[in-house]
Order: structure tokens, then sequence, then C-alpha cells
């Protein structure tokens, strides 16, 4: 019976497709080629003793030599309690011991940084249903004895006490903006009811998970330059960058790819000089982990036996393209190990078309000119009040394609308000409101198209059914065989 109707369950194994060993040549470690392996990364097997010194010149590598003051980013997670780790057996316990080569003076044996700062960004006052994990985080970091805790809450951005400490007073008037719509910056309802206000005006729960990315970002950004830190350092691991790059091209970020990979960022109040070689207020966001996968983190953590808090769980629906990409990435990651790193390797080569100056209020990242203009070109738009002129007045002049797309999105599930039903202010974060009163919409306005229709107009799309004849007309300049 199976030789006639060809049985799946009676076939040989020789007609199936052989599935590819976990491990390429042998089961002995690849570095030492002595002692039996006890972890295969991406097909090549490594054992307990080579791996310590694998993931530590890794890290070497990644984080720049030329550091001079240092702020580390903590979630309490996987990543980011590995990069704690490292951090201290690279540049704190092993410095001054009787390993290192050179006499007492050599510099080897003096300490890289006299200090280092490990902030956190609490996040439980914008759900009331999260309790606080100050503690927790705290003592995870007070562990190690070189670190200084600093906590920061996620409504800090929307505190107008928060931003006159860390940008030393910069104004936040918004009473001469021509904005089509009041904007609120914490207020008398204070910075928490600004916070929720902001996050229940966001459309989906996609949106609401990229922007509390993009505050906390920002937090770690400007509490770095406030301590006077030029480099940020966080524990984003490859696989997290991987989910991370893939859900920003999603979104609309694919301008800012090089961004993710490594980042130069200054507050829009400071300038540089432009032969000024000391500090001016810059800060280099750096990810060390950026080649070192989510199973080695796993590894390290339970040959060195510390342990993880864990990450805050957001109490958003799972349906989000944050969520998605990261089951899809994970699920690859076990079945397709190489591929993960190709990804993050390949999207790292990318680079945008162009060079822009301008920055987005919302996310401070570089925007793309002439955003508004292929907007424009692409939809249909009804001028109801004033001329297009006057539109480049409006919120979306100062806004990168991601954010305003992250703000105007469209979801049938969503029950959020639309900003043009909302009747009460629109909170924005206090550096969008600095940026609002400290300078004029970014110059995408020159890039918007001319348009000679009337006001009051809608653009109407007509349409005509041609012939044989007059298709064959339109396309005759491009067929090679007539």
């Amino acid at each position: 019976m199976s030789e006639l109707c060809g049985n799946p369950a009676a076939e040989t194994g020789e007609a199936l497709m052989p599935k590819r060993r976990k491990f390429d040549r042998s089961r002995v470690c690849v570095k030492c080629k002595t002692n039996p392996g006890n972890l295969v990364i991406r097909h090549s097997v490594y054992c307990k003793d080579c791996f310590t010194p694998l993931i530590s010149t890794k890290f070497r590598q990644a984080l720049e030599p030329h550091i001079n003051h240092v702020s580390t980013g903590f979630s309490g997670g996987l990543g980011s309690s590995v990069l704690l780790d490292l951090v201290h057996k690279v540049y704190c316990t092993s410095v001054g011991g009787d390993e290192s080569k050179g006499g007492r003076e050599h510099p080897r044996r003096n300490r890289v940084w006299k200090k280092i700062h490990v902030c956190y960004v609490e996040m439980c006052d914008a759900f009331p249903e999260t309790s606080e994990r100050i503690a927790q985080i705290r003592g995870a970091v007070t562990r190690y004895e070189d670190y200084e805790f600093i906590s920061v809450r996620i409504q800090d951005a929307f505190d107008r006490g928060w931003w006159e400490r860390v940008s030393g007073g910069v104004a936040l008037d918004l009473a001469e903006s021509l904005l089509p719509f009041n904007l609120g910056v914490g207020g008398d309802s204070g910075p928490i009811s600004a916070l929720r206000s902001h996050l229940r005006a966001l459309p989906t729960p996609t949106a609401i998970q990229s922007t509390l990315s993009n505050l906390t970002r920002l937090l770690l950004l400007y509490t770095a330059y406030s301590i006077g830190a030029s480099h940020l350092v966080l524990g984003t691991s490859l696989t997290s960058l991987s989910i991370s790059l893939i859900s920003s091209i999603s979104q609309g970020g694919g301008f800012v790819v090089p961004q993710a990979i490594h980042e130069e960022w200054m507050p829009p109040f400071v300038q540089r000089m432009p032969d000024d070689n000391s500090w001016n207020g810059e800060v280099r966001l750096v990810r060390p982990l950026r080649d070192i996968g989510i199973k080695e983190c796993t590894a390290w953590v339970w040959w060195h036996q510390f342990p993880v808090v864990g990450k805050q769980r957001i109490p958003i629906p799972k349906q989000t393209i944050g969520n998605l990409t990261k089951d899809f990435i994970i699920g690859l990651e076990r079945d397709y190990p190489s591929t993960v790193s190709t990804i993050a390797k390949t999207v790292g080569k990318l680079a945008p078309k162009g060079k822009s100056e301008i920055r987005c209020i919302m996310c401070e990242l570089p925007t793309q000119r002439s955003v508004q203009a292929w907007k424009a070109q692409t939809a249909i738009h009804s001028f109801t009040e004033g001329s297009p002129a006057d539109l480049t007045s409006a919120l979306p002049s100062y806004l990168c394609y991601s954010c305003h797309t992250t703000l105007t999105s469209k979801s049938s599930r969503s029950t959020a308000p639309r900003p043009s039903d909302m009747t009460s202010a629109m909170n924005l974060p206090t550096w969008a409101a600095a940026r609002l009163a400290l300078e004029t919409p970014d110059k995408q306005s020159a890039d918007l198209p001319s348009c000679s229709r009337p006001v009051n107009e809608i653009c109407e799309i007509k349409r005509t059914k041609l012939d044989v004849d007059d298709m064959k007309s339109v396309v005759d300049a491009f067929l090679l065989d007539k």
C-alpha cells in the first residue's frame, strides 16, 4: 500500500530534506580546540572557558576607547543587566590587577572612568495598574559599588521643573505659536495628567508603544547631558536591535536607520563651535552588545550567576507592530540563528539618500526633506481654511514622517479621538514645546508644491476609460519590439 500510494509515514529518510546540524564541524570548542563545547553560537561551538573572553572582546571592540564620561541606561531587562555586569568586570574589577601588563605607573592600571552613572526610567505613573519598581532596580544596581543610581520618571517629559533643571531654564512660552490647536505642557493639571492625556490621544497601541520608547530614549539623553556624560551606553542586544530596526522601518522610520546603529545627539539649544574640540554638550549613543545575541546574554547570566529584574511590562494589547516583530524575530533566531545577525548587519549598511540637518521636535532624529510635499502629492486634500501657504505653520511641518504617522495613524479598533476632534489641549513633551518656542517651522515649507486651485475647493480625480489604441500610444515609447 505504501509503495503504490506513496504513504509519507513509510518513506525512507533519504527522501526527506536533511536538517542542518546545530554545529558545523565537531563538538570540540572552535577556539581552544581542546575542551568539549558547552554552547553553540550560530553553528560554532564554544566551551565555558573561551566564552567569557569572547564576549568581553566583542564588548571592548564595540565600546569606543575614548569615552570621557559614561552614562548607562538600565531597564532591568536581560541586555541591560548583562551590560552592567560587563562594564563592572571589564573596566572596574580587572583594573590594576596583577595580571595587567606594565609597571605600577602604567596607564592600564588606572580606572577609565571615576564615576559611572546608571539611569532608570520608571513608567508606573503612565498606567495606574502597574506598580513602582525603583526599589528593585536600585537593589540590582547597588550590587556593584562603582555605580551611581539615577531614577527618572516617564512623566518628567512633561514636567517644567525637570526641563529647567536639565536645560538651564530654556523658555517654554508658546503664546506666539501659530499652531492650529492649543498646546499644554503639564500646566495646572501636573505632568502625570499631561502624560496620560498625551497617551490617550494616540490612535493605536502601536503608537503608544512607539511614543513610550521615544520618551524613554530622550529622557536618558537629556539626563546624560545634564550630568556631563559624553556617551550614553544601552544594553541593546543583537536580537533586540534586529527587532527595533524592522519595527522602526515598518512604522516609517527608514530615514533614521543609521541612527539606530550609531547616534550622535545634541540638545537643540546648544550650538556646536566649528573649531572647538572640547565637549560642547553632544552625547553619543552606543550599543556595545549589538554583536551579542539573546542566547549569549542568557548564557552569560547563567554562568556568572547574577539576578535579572526584568523589563517593565506595558499593559497594552499584544497585537502591535513591535510585539509582532518581536515574536517573528525570536522565532527566526530559534530556527535560523544566522539570519538574525544578517538582518542587523544588512540593515546597518543602509543609508538614506541625502542628508538633512532638520530634526523632528518629537523624537529629535533627522527629518527627511520635502515630507509634506511628498504627502501632498500622494493624497487628496481639502483646503477649507486659509491658503496652502498657511499650512506650513501646522504641527506636521515640525515632525518627521514616523512621528507624523504615529500621531495620525488609523486603526479599525481604535477609539481614541482624532486631533481635529479634540476639545482639550494637546500635550507635548517639554523639548518639543521648547523647539516650538525657540524657532520657526523647519524649512520644509519651501518644498511644498504650489496649488493654483482656489481656496475651499476639493481636488477631484477625473477618470476616463481608454481604448486599446489610446493605451498603446501611452506606452509606445517604452516598447522594445513595435
